[in-house]
């Protein structure tokens, strides 16, 4: 756990690791704003209906917290979602936020804290056009999934009325704690700890690999995060039930998570945002899929990174866009994307999509410089695998 110790410093973020952990968010809460104070639970539906909640619950309950829950949550959550969050927040006084589920509900959970500090609606955050409020509330991150690394980062990710898929940027967005609970993972359906997995693996090999800022300790959280994926997602796949897997997944988001703060992503994420905004892909899955495609020439572009790569996978330089296609297959990835309605017709509306100004800041420091051709052609690649 050195690392995650280090993280913890690093981030000035307080780190809640093992098997029940969730169980005492009331005693983080209660650190962080006192016994008897209000609070809003932000969780999605099925977090709420399922129990998986119900540790936590009563955990607020015990230290005395008066609290809300907000459902109204979906993959690819809505600005306006986040502005119901913000406003219920504000409604009941709320002291604290505490944000349970996926990615999409610690997302909402962030920025609803900051739009409940703050006199603008979400919206106006969008790809830092307003800066985030200095003072926001309290957050409390329980992540449900090992993948967004959502639970340690300064970035929310949403869509606006739009329907464009936006981020928004700042340093009171980070949580306070981050509670990581193995056993609210252990009921993961296959395609989703696969999916969520592969996320992590993708948001640890941007970011050792762009150009954006160097930085060695984030490098080191990024091939630890990489090792992590490549040994514990096949043993989760597997058996389900294994909490040592459950753990270091999680614990593989969260390291891949402080890298991304600390680094960027890169055009796999660009051409993921825009892949799941027309085609409503799962987050995990499409960059997966489009790192697949833009791995080749960023390999050639940067090999002495990637090297490093290869060496947390387990295989070498000259192998590792082959053994990185073996590893997506063999998590049941589904490499094409005909079953979900997307072809060569596309091109043009992904394309456009992925050179739209939110994505430009991750296409930019890739690796591998990419002109509007090039993006184009990762776009068709992508729209052709089988």
């Amino acid at each position: 756990m050195a690392l995650n110790s280090a993280v913890s410093q690093a981030l000035d973020i307080q780190l809640a690791v093992g098997a029940e952990s969730s169980r005492r968010v009331g005693i983080h809460a209660a650190a962080l704003v006192g016994k008897g104070a209000a609070a809003l639970l932000v969780c999605d539906p099925f977090i709420a209906q399922s129990g998986l909640a119900a540790g936590t619950m009563e955990s607020l309950a015990d230290a005395g917290f008066d609290f809300e829950t907000f459902t109204d949550i979906q993959s690819d959550p809505l600005a306006a979602q986040v502005d119901r969050a913000a406003e219920q927040a504000r409604r009941i006084g709320a002291q604290v936020i505490v944000g349970i589920g996926g990615g999409s509900a610690l997302d909402v959970a962030k920025l609803a804290a900051a739009t409940a500090a703050g006199d603008a609606p979400s919206s106006a955050y969008a790809c830092m056009d307003r800066p985030i409020p200095d003072r926001t509330l309290p957050i409390i991150a329980v992540p449900t999934t090992a993948g967004t690394g959502s639970e340690v980062t300064r970035t929310t990710v949403y869509t606006l009325d739009s329907g464009a898929k936006v981020w928004a940027w700042g340093e009171a967005l980070r949580p306070k704690v981050a509670v990581l609970d193995p056993i609210l993972t252990m009921g993961l359906p296959p395609f989703l700890t696969a999916a969520t997995g592969i996320d992590a693996m993708v948001h640890a090999i941007e970011a050792c690999t762009n150009n954006r800022r160097p930085n060695p300790s984030a490098d080191g959280w990024a091939h630890e995060a990489i090792a992590l994926v490549a040994e514990w997602l096949p043993v989760a796949l597997a058996r389900p039930d294994d909490l040592e897997a459950r753990e270091a997944l999680q614990r593989a988001a969260l390291l891949a998570g402080a890298a991304i703060d600390s680094c960027g992503t890169a055009i796999a994420h660009a051409l993921g945002h825009a892949l799941g905004a027309i085609g409503h892909i799962h987050h995990g899955r499409a960059v997966g899929l489009c790192l697949r495609v833009a791995l080749p020439g960023n390999i050639a572009a940067a090999p002495d990174r990637h090297a490093a790569v290869a060496q947390a996978m387990g295989t070498g330089l000259e192998t590792l866009a082959e053994a990185y296609d073996v590893f997506l297959r063999s998590s049941g990835i589904e490499i094409g994307l005909e079953k979900d309605g997307l072809g060569t017709a596309d091109l043009d509306r992904l394309t456009r999509a992925t050179l739209e100004p939110a994505n430009r800041p991750m296409i930019e420091p890739n690796c591998r410089k990419l002109s509007d051709r090039d993006v184009a052609d990762l776009a068709e690649a992508l729209l052709r695998a089988a």
